[in-house]
């Protein structure tokens, strides 16, 4: 990183700032379109060729761009082209589950340039959680050819959340070793980087805002059920926490259709888990006569509703699984949009995206009864890893709008 500059320094409206903000316009083009030439960017910023010039002049000074080649295929000289220097930086993701631990490095640009997974099961202790945490770094920072001191944040999506006011982690007592009062303190102390946490469910939908289904919008929920059933809450553009961190726990939500669940942070369930989680599909699959395997549930309830989506064999029970699912989706995501009232509704999980686009219907139908407005509800975009995704999409915008900032 270069040493600091003629950046956020300076009144607005001088020439410094002015720079400033055309310098950070022009590097948000490229990492939004790729490489531009320089008449190009001219052109997106409304800046003189001149300009321009001396702007990418500073950039490459800065090491924050490169020139990547040449323009072919039209009349007259090929232009240069400028892209985002890929070397500026780099930001790293944590996925955490109770079964593993999943690790990816991106380059400023959001190239992902290496992956590790550390299986965990069964660890307990806040020690382990520390190795743990730092082995699946090492593993992926070793993938990419880095070390420690390259990363200049890191991002751990959980589970729960870890409570603001205490530093405890909250709402997933399924993530052994996690609950330590002291967990946070030791791993900054082992841990080079800024680091930040944040939930699982919150992370999926920055993922989606960034890169997926709720691009453009700026109020908007992602309901996820995976081998938990929780959502995240948009309001104004930004993730809604609470106070506690516990903003979104919909699995805790009290439904019709289930027994009142008590002590629900013990059991660590409560109504609408039960109604429409994961472990739910199996339980009403053998009370519709449906033969289930001896498998862990999640796997068992996504085989079920790919094969109800895909209208697989001539068996009407596997369309009422599905329509009964939907229903009671349907149930408490009417709760969640009595309060919130949001433009959009991201079903995303392991188990929605096996119900598809057929379940996305069946919520949608059984919405228009239950539900006072009518938010648009989707399917989420982001299939692959959508948490370490959104980990990682925190963490380079934070490392964005530090290096952009203090280079120029």
């Amino acid at each position: 990183m270069a040493g600091t500059g003629s950046g956020s320094t300076g009144t607005p409206g001088t020439p410094r700032v002015l720079r400033a903000m055309n310098d950070r316009a022009a590097l948000d083009l490229l990492l939004e379109h790729g490489p531009l030439s320089r008449t190009r960017i001219g052109k997106l910023t409304g800046l003189s060729k001149p300009t321009a010039s001396q702007l990418l002049a500073r950039l490459e000074a800065a090491g924050l761009v490169l020139a990547t080649g040449t323009s072919e295929g039209r009349p007259g000289p090929n232009a240069q082209l400028y892209a985002v220097n890929p070397a500026a930086a780099y930001a790293a993701g944590l996925d955490v589950t109770p079964q593993h631990i999943h690790a990816a490095v991106a380059d400023i640009t959001g190239q992902t340039i290496g992956e590790h997974v550390l299986p965990t099961p069964g660890r307990r202790t806040a020690e382990r959680v520390v190795s743990d945490v730092s082995d699946a770094l090492d593993g992926a920072l070793k993938a990419a050819r880095l070390i420690r001191d390259d990363v200049h944040r890191l991002v751990i999506g959980t589970p729960g959340a870890f409570d603001p006011n205490t530093g405890r982690l909250r709402y997933a007592s399924h993530l052994p070793g996690w609950h330590s009062p002291a967990l946070l303190d030791r791993l900054a102390a082992t841990l080079p980087m800024p680091v930040e946490y944040e939930n699982d469910v919150n992370l999926a939908a920055i993922a989606e805002q960034r890169l997926g289904a709720a691009r453009g919008h700026e109020s908007f929920v992602v309901l996820w059920n995976e081998t938990g059933l929780g959502a995240a809450l948009v309001i104004g553009g930004r993730v809604h926490r609470g106070f506690t961190g516990g903003a979104g726990e919909v699995g805790f939500l009290p439904v019709p259709g289930t027994p009142l669940v008590r002590q629900v942070t013990k059991a660590n369930s409560g109504g609408f888990q039960e109604l429409a989680g994961a472990q739910s599909v199996p339980r009403l699959a053998r009370e519709l006569g449906i033969d289930t395997p001896e498998q862990p549930y999640v796997d068992v309830a996504a085989d079920l509703l790919a094969r109800a989506a895909a209208g697989h064999e001539d068996d009407e029970r596997l369309a009422e699984l599905l329509h009964q699912h939907a229903l009671r989706l349907a149930t408490g995501l009417a709760s969640v949009i009595a309060v919130l009232d949001p433009e959009l509704v991201v079903l995303t999980g392991r188990i929605n995206r096996a119900g598809g686009e057929p379940l996305r219907a069946a919520v949608q139908s059984e919405l228009a009864d239950l539900a006072a407005s009518q938010p648009r509800l989707v399917l989420g975009e982001i299939p692959e890893h959508p948490v370490l995704r959104g980990a990682l999409e925190s963490a380079l915008a934070a490392t964005r709008d530090e290096v952009f900032n203090t280079s120029l």
